[in-house]
């Protein structure tokens, strides 16, 4: 519920402070006094689309403030969590725009963009006019007005939950389609690439094995020859002069007592320290010993594995792993076939369960478009339309979430001519009739919105008048609702009253908004019966109009 607009320097208004309350506000002056000033500040603080310069001339920037009281469960709340912003009872909008165009805005003190704005006004004001392209006119909420009036809500969850579920399933199988299909397009390479990779059989640390024993083998040939040497020497001329000394020391007699031990010691140390020499270059020789068939062999398999890597561009360590995952790909061709058979029945049963669904809820629209249509038709009649036709028409349209069909309203407003959209067909006042006919039907749960009528009444007076004010009162009803208004009929229906008027002052233009007592009230309804000469018989028609 809007509880108060705080608006300072736009357009012609520098500072107007106006409180709200529930039921029938209505705002009433003369043309031009100012009246659509106040839609559009409420609009702009809304971020709505509007005029480009709204600041009044000669100010450095113009503002808006709007104070919302939100009802616990409020789908502001919703939209305020999404946003990040803070939520409470009390909910203020403030919006500034410079005399350069700048447009910043806060919600509850805190920055906001003009989308998160826009999101907050869907949930907190309804705006209805006879140029109305954002409610009731729009044919693109048709179908979810008629939803709200069917009051369907478990069907839709339902028709929502199934399209999920069949859009999920759809998705699936043009996956593995797509897969299946790039696989194929490249299975005699798989094939293939696995055949040779399971020939030659690489395995991970191999490359710098076959390296390493390459790089021995090509080197043995230039260093054999010196080791073998070596042993030659080793095992030929120095051990038997070592064995000879040895025997020679140790018949000596006494050799003990003259100090022999060591040198004895030494001399066994050194034979077998030169018998291990022996066996290593002994173990090394052998080391070296090779067929040069194996450096072949060797070389051959090192360059088929380093030719293989680079072909499928991976490291020579990494072809068993690469050879793994084209095995994969394979296996899943092998499968694939009976994997998208089941998948594609799985999307048949979804899509049959989402038909199902759709198809109930598009049952129960059918029925409440009937009953919607006999509702309006009967509002229709005391608004002095009661030869119209109105008719909320079902057409098959695409397939989507919320069912697959379309609504539209349409009118005849006199019977045996073609019927058409709300705003191709009636005239204005017509229009505004059938406008409040329909929201009349509709008003349901959208009680925490504030409601505004601009000039709905346009075109209508007498008996007609007084049935449109009568049904904007009921609309009210334990609501908000704000119009802005020429007929006195529709005034007197108001539980708060405000008059719109210009003021000038040091040669300048302004607008103001003044609070109507109950004195105040008959005089304002009684001008706007009579004119600018105020009369007896006008004052006397505007008390049985507010009594009546």
């Amino acid at each position: 519920m809007l509880r108060a607009l705080d608006i300072r320097d736009i357009l012609i208004i520098d500072h107007l402070e106006l409180n709200f309350q529930a039921g029938l506000n209505v705002l009433t002056g003369e043309t031009g006094a100012g009246k659509s000033i106040l839609l559009d500040s409420l609009g702009f603080v809304l971020g709505w689309r509007g005029r480009a310069e709204l600041v009044r001339q000669g100010a450095s920037q113009g503002e808006v403030v709007a104070e919302f009281e939100l009802s616990e469960g409020h789908p502001a709340h919703a939209v305020l969590e999404e946003a990040g912003l803070p939520a409470g009872r009390e909910l203020i909008l403030r919006r500034v725009n410079t005399a350069e165009g700048r447009k910043t805005a806060w919600v509850n003190d805190r920055r906001c963009s003009g989308e998160v704005l826009r999101a907050l006004s869907e949930t907190l004001v309804e705006l209805h006019g006879q140029h109305d392209d954002r409610g009731l006119l729009n044919p693109k909420g048709h179908r979810s007005l008629l939803d709200a009036f069917a009051a369907v809500p478990d069907l839709l969850l339902q028709t929502r939950a199934a399209w999920a579920t069949a859009a999920k399933a759809r998705k699936t199988v043009e996956a593995t389609r797509a897969a299946l299909d790039a696989v194929r397009a490249e299975e005699e390479f798989l094939r293939h690439a696995v055949e040779e990779l399971d020939k030659l059989n690489p395995e991970p640390g191999e490359d710098e094995t076959l390296d390493a024993r390459r790089r021995q083998m090509q080197g043995a040939e230039r260093v054999r020859g010196d080791i073998a040497r070596a042993h030659a020497l080793l095992s030929e001329g120095a051990d038997p002069s070592l064995g000879e000394a040895q025997r020679w020391l140790e018949g000596v007699e006494g050799a003990e007592e003259i100090g022999l031990t060591e040198p004895l010691a030494a001399l066994s140390r050194a034979m077998i320290e030169l018998g291990d020499a022996q066996d290593g270059v002994e173990r090394v020789l052998s080391a070296l010993d090779f067929n040069p068939g194996d450096l072949e062999d060797c070389e051959e398999r090192l360059f088929a594995i380093r030719a293989l890597a680079r072909k499928h561009d991976v490291l020579p360590d990494d072809l068993a792993a690469y050879a793994d995952t084209l095995r994969e790909k394979l296996a899943a061709l092998d499968a694939g076939d009976k994997d998208l058979a089941d998948q594609e029945a799985a999307l048949r049963n979804a899509e049959a369960a989402y038909a199902a669904a759709a198809e109930t809820l598009s049952a129960a629209r059918r029925d409440s478009a009937l009953a919607l249509d006999t509702a309006v038709m009967a509002e229709l009649a005391p608004l002095k339309m009661e030869r119209a036709v109105f008719e909320t028409r079902i057409t098959a349209g695409a397939p989507g979430p919320e069912g697959h069909d379309d609504v539209a309203f349409t009118v005849a407003t006199n019977p045996g001519a073609p019927a058409g959209p709300l705003n191709k067909i009636a005239s204005g006042g017509e229009l505004s009739r059938f406008l409040l006919a329909l929201k009349v039907c509709l008003r349901g749960e959208d009680r925490d919105k504030t409601l505004i009528f601009d000039e709905i009444d346009r075109g209508v007076g007498g008996a007609t008048a007084d049935a449109v004010g009568r049904r904007l009162k009921s609309l009210a009803s334990g609501g908000q609702v704000l119009v802005v208004t020429h007929s006195p009929q529709v005034a007197a229906q108001g539980a708060h009253h405000w008059r719109v008027q210009k003021r000038v002052t040091d040669g300048m233009t302004l607008s103001e908004v003044v609070p109507l007592s109950e004195t105040e009230r008959v005089d304002e309804i009684a001008r706007m019966v009579s004119g600018d000469t105020i009369t007896k018989e006008a004052r006397a028609a505007a008390g049985a109009l507010l009594t009546g």
